[in-house]
């Protein structure tokens, strides 16, 4: 069994990252815990440019405190037709007090009338020991922004998402079909691969 803690304020990002170790480990079984104690560490300040980047700061910032194997993601979206944006900033794109709702009411307000919707949706992963880091791994999904959201399942842009390959957005795909055309399932699914491969 190798256990994996993770880095990650966020219950639905952790329950997919669970389904993902189940899902996809392709070695020995693996467990992923909550970093002990994670709301009452110092905060990490996330000052890359790139989803890498981030990822990479916090895994380092919260292995300090890690009996162990830790792991930390940055992900969000990327709409061709805003530059990129959100970006590394999607969390927060309405500001510092975003919710998933006014992050997505602003992403609609900003596409009124655009007619190019393609967006994707991009994770990477940072795997660290102690000080060390192991890999960097990255996952992405091709999709379009819908005109108003479809779907009470997964969180933050997901069902503005329409994924084709699923034929629906990430709100209305369950769990399992989700993670496995997402880019959190992508990234996890190589991140896995690699420590099989180590072991």
């Amino acid at each position: 069994m190798i256990l994996l803690h993770c880095a990650t304020g966020n219950a639905g990002k952790l329950g997919e990252f669970r389904l993902a170790a189940r899902a996809f480990s392709a070695g020995p079984p693996v467990a992923i815990e909550l970093l002990p104690g994670f709301q009452e560490l110092p905060p990490c300040v996330e000052t890359g440019a790139t989803f890498e980047e981030n990822a990479a700061i916090k895994a380092r910032h919260y292995g300090r405190y890690a009996p162990g194997l830790l792991f930390a993601d940055d992900s969000g979206l990327e709409v061709d037709a805003l530059a990129g944006a959100p970006g590394v900033y999607s969390a927060r794109f309405s500001g510092p007090q975003a919710t998933a709702e006014s992050n997505n009411r602003l992403l609609l307000e900003k596409l009124r009338g655009v007619r190019n919707r393609a967006a994707h949706f991009v994770c990477a992963l940072a795997l660290v020991e102690g000080a060390r880091t192991l890999g960097v791994w990255r996952g992405t999904v091709e999709g379009v922004i819908l005109d108003e959201p479809r779907g009470t399942g997964g969180f933050g842009y997901d069902p503005l998402f329409y994924c084709p390959a699923l034929g629906c957005t990430f709100g209305e795909a369950g769990e399992e079909q989700k993670l496995s055309v997402s880019h959190r399932g992508r990234a996890m699914r190589e991140m896995l691969a690699a420590l099989a491969a180590d072991t």
